[in-house]
């Protein structure tokens, strides 16, 4: 029996360190090649090494900077940059360290330096005024997001699947049997920060979303100031944008 314990406390550690070695990996499997991003965008590169994709529309209109899920990479935006530019809203999507073209390894320190470069390059190079940018996240990209609000960044917060924390969204299922918040690198804790961000907020979570719990976004919204929560039924983590209401609702509110 002590031969027995011996080996499963092993095989335990064993993989609580196979876990910790491998999380970022997982955290980030990034698409292997740059695809082109559809309709008039055109992806630029910030110094430093981190692409964006631009497409701009009117010169005083609000300009959308977003941040992508985890297996996404910034062309993938390129529709939501043609649908907002119809509207008179220019669009910013960042791209992530060790995503195609970009410089470095991701993590949630490099990923969120990346995204103050982009956002001092607009406003200084690109000489876009601060109160035009709207910050934009979905899925991963909400916590980039909400760092960046909490940083004083954008008069608006839009999140698509957002969460409280990473360690909340990766310790269910199997992954429970594990001290995941003790092996976790990257916390992205937006559950911190969402008090100190005094502007409009809007959430928008399917309430079918089986990635990230849709109570977890719920609560999340609750811990803003001055947020509005929408529930989108049906919609799971994956179709989010397919269903009408996420569209009408995020428009109406990035370009108001």
């Amino acid at each position: 029996m002590l031969v027995f314990l011996t080996a499963l406390a092993a095989a335990y550690l064993g993989l609580c360190a196979f876990l910790f070695l491998s999380q970022r990996a997982m955290l980030y499997p990034a698409p292997k090649h740059r695809g082109r991003p559809a309709g008039m965008g055109e992806v630029i590169e910030v110094p430093g090494g981190t692409p964006m994709l631009w497409r701009p529309a009117r010169l005083d209109g609000s300009v959308v900077v977003h941040f992508h899920g985890n297996g996404e990479q910034v062309t993938d935006s390129g529709w939501l940059g043609e649908e907002l530019a119809q509207r008179g809203v220019s669009f910013a999507a960042v791209e992530y360290p060790g995503y195609p073209g970009a410089a470095g390894l991701p993590s949630e320190s490099s990923i969120v330096s990346a995204a103050e470069r982009a956002l001092q390059h607009l406003t200084t190079s690109m000489g876009i005024a601060p109160n035009r940018i709207v910050l934009s996240g979905q899925s991963l990209g909400a916590g980039v997001a909400v760092t960046l609000a909490a940083k004083g960044w954008g008069r608006k917060l839009a999140l698509l699947s957002p969460y409280t924390s990473l360690p909340v969204v990766a310790e269910r299922g199997v992954l429970r049997l594990f001290p995941v918040r003790l092996l976790m690198l990257d916390r992205f804790d937006s559950a911190s920060r969402a008090p100190q961000i005094d502007k409009p907020v809007l959430v928008l979570h399917g309430n079918r979303d089986e990635v990230i719990p849709f109570e977890d976004g719920r609560r999340l919204a609750r811990r803003f100031p001055h947020a509005r929560f929408v529930e989108i039924d049906g919609a799971y983590h994956n179709d989010l944008w397919g269903r009408p209401p996420t569209l009408a609702e995020y428009l109406a509110f990035v370009a108001g």
